[in-house]
């Protein structure tokens, strides 16, 4: 059991709950007014509090709420996507739903999408320390390479590096959340086609 999960574990169901709702604030003030403008004083008006006192009381800073905020995102990301490859019995049709879960995802909660995207950009922006765990979190694409190996032996992939087409598969589809999240017009459905039709001509075997 980790130090996370035994604080957690002590926790009363209020203070649960008041920690989710500061969450959801953070994400929606990350969203709508981007991390430069994600001060504790807005984020506490956004969560209707009285004082940014209990944010303070529930966080020890930015990193710990930004974490917990990345952390709650990206698990919902994963749980879309379990459903979708849960529902595939080749790794073909794995990565085709791996893919396609991608831009579900970015259709279903913009605006969780959004503030993820405001996290990344702190973090390399240098606007706040403390993160470096989150930010390999979010970029990991170890379970990705993973279902690659795997059906590569399993035969229904052809021959190459794991780990630089999993690479290849992340950047694809952050290079569309970012040209999406600029405002620029673009087809999501187009999108998530065209790249599982890509990529499944790259994996096939020769």
């Amino acid at each position: 059991m980790t130090a996370r999960t035994a604080k957690a574990n002590t926790r009363t169901f209020t203070q649960n709950a008041r920690r989710a709702q500061i969450v959801q604030a953070a994400i929606e003030t990350l969203a709508e007014s981007g991390y430069t403008k994600a001060s504790f004083s807005r984020i506490s008006q956004q969560a209707e509090l009285c004082s940014t006192g209990m944010i303070s009381y529930h966080f020890s800073g930015k990193p710990e709420l930004f974490a917990e905020a990345a952390r709650v995102i990206v698990e919902m990301a994963e749980k879309v996507a379990g459903m979708r490859m849960g529902d595939e019995r080749t790794y073909r049709g794995k990565l085709s739903a791996y893919i396609t879960s991608n831009f579900d995802f970015i259709t279903s909660y913009p605006m969780h999408t959004r503030a993820l995207t405001e996290i990344v950009k702190m973090i390399r922006d240098r606007q706040i320390t403390g993160l470096e765990e989150v930010e390999r979190n979010i970029m990991s694409v170890d379970r990705l390479a993973a279902l690659l190996e795997q059906g590569c032996d399993a035969g229904e992939f052809g021959s190459f590096d794991c780990l630089t087409m999993a690479l290849a598969i992340r950047g694809a589809i952050d290079a569309v959340v970012r040209r999406h999240l600029s405002q620029a017009a673009i087809d999501l459905d187009r999108c998530a086609r065209e790249l599982t039709v890509a990529f499944d001509r790259c994996t096939t075997p020769v």
